[in-house]
């Protein structure tokens, strides 16, 4: 049985507080009762040890894994008969997030309270997305949670197949870089100061950019915590300028200039879009709605603000084709006519999701193409580097060897 911790108050006015052990609430009020006193507030021990999770658990976020996993077993034990506040805590035993394990349970005592499960999910906004509340709030409407689950996982998977096919195409350009800059602080620390000595030996002038890397070399031998310091302040600031909205702006803005990275951009928020307001227009969300709850889940500015805007401009009467021609540069030709196609043949959501087919494999053609378009660059940049370097500690050889 839980811990519950209270406070009470007699009828002369006493009051009390501490914690006793207890079934559930009308146990313990009647347990206060025998004693003269009254309850006036309580508290279960499993919402202490919410309070109790350290900082690192309240920073970081539940992984998409386990919100799918969730998703995928929820649907079963709906199927199945499993009451939904059983299942919750069943769940919560499972996974290995305590963060979403308390939220879970918090879930489940929302519904047995009365709470339907979209009001119960939307205590936690940083969990369950708008896009996992409205699919669930329309399979109570309709009294198909199942069904509504099971799309909501099926997209899920997807969604999870996308990023990750992104993020598998980036390890290895970000891979080569990283291990291109180790080996350069490494030649810094090491070899630079040993040629620095050698310089100072022969005697000889130096030319501005052998006396830069020897500058550097000298910093990160001398002041290497004043370097780490840099380093890390440069990250903090880059980080939060990008969580601003303007720094987002900004970011986004540069990444759609890129020519190899916009074109992943464009196809990976043009999939998302078609793939979830197909999904939600399909499940019967009104398109307004469909849409602030699709913006939601893109990553581009201008994605994100091009439906929000589409969404007022429908409010007044106009098409969703319509509204996004003025996002041309973001839209390809055939979203936008197959989208007019789609409103004028009444199969909106139908034409969504093939379209969210198409571009899948187009970008998942892309992701598998990037290695082989990414690797002459990032061999052109190294070599440039390299080159940099090399020219510039043997120049100052060069020069000796000409005077003699």
């Amino acid at each position: 049985m839980p811990r519950y911790f209270y406070q009470a108050k007699s009828l002369e006015g006493k009051e009390e507080s501490g914690s006793l052990i207890a079934k559930n609430e009308r146990q313990l009020a009647r347990a206060l009762r025998e004693k003269g006193y009254f309850l006036i507030s309580t508290r279960a021990e499993r919402e202490e040890k919410v309070a109790k999770l350290n900082i690192f658990e309240k920073l970081m976020g539940v992984p998409f894994q386990e919100k799918l996993f969730f998703t995928r077993n929820l649907e079963v034990m709906a199927r199945t008969g499993v009451p939904l506040p059983r299942a919750f805590v069943i769940l919560a035993q499972q996974t290995k997030s305590k963060k979403f394990s308390e939220a879970l349970k918090k879930i489940s005592e929302k519904i047995i309270k009365g709470e339907s499960i979209s009001s119960a999910l939307s205590s936690f906004p940083g969990i369950f997305s708008s896009l996992f509340q409205e699919t669930l709030k329309v399979g109570e409407e309709t009294g198909k949670l199942e069904d509504s689950l099971k799309v909501l996982a099926k997209e899920m998977e997807r969604e999870y197949t996308l990023r990750s096919q992104v993020k598998t195409a980036m390890i290895y350009p970000l891979v080569i870089l990283c291990t291109t800059f180790a080996i350069g602080i490494l030649m810094m620390i090491v070899a630079v100061p040993k040629l620095k000595v050698a310089f100072e030996e022969l005697n000889v002038e130096l030319p501005f950019t052998t006396r830069m890397i020897l500058g550097g070399a000298d910093f990160l031998t001398k002041k290497w915590w004043l370097a780490l310091l840099i380093i890390f302040a440069l990250v903090s600031a880059a980080v939060m300028g990008l969580r601003s909205k303007k720094g987002g702006k900004v970011w986004d803005t540069i990444v759609l200039k890129i020519p190899i990275v916009s074109n992943i951009v464009r196809q990976t928020n043009s999939t998302l879009f078609l793939r979830i307001l197909g999904s939600l227009l399909k499940a019967g969300v009104p398109v307004v709605r469909a849409l602030e709850v699709t913006s939601g889940a893109l990553t581009n500015f201008y994605f994100k603000r091009s439906l929000s805007e589409a969404a007022e401009t429908i409010k007044k009467g106009g098409k969703l084709s319509q509204a996004l021609k003025a996002y041309e540069e973001i839209y390809s030709p055939m979203v936008l006519q197959m989208m007019e196609v789609g409103e004028e043949t009444g199969e909106t959501s139908e034409i969504l999701e093939k379209l969210a087919d198409f571009y899948e494999e187009e970008l998942s053609n892309t992701t598998k193409r990037l290695s082989s378009i990414i690797e002459p660059i990032l061999i052109l940049i190294i070599g440039g580097v390299v080159g940099f370097f090399a020219i510039s500690m043997m120049q100052p050889l060069f020069s000796i060897m000409g005077g003699m």
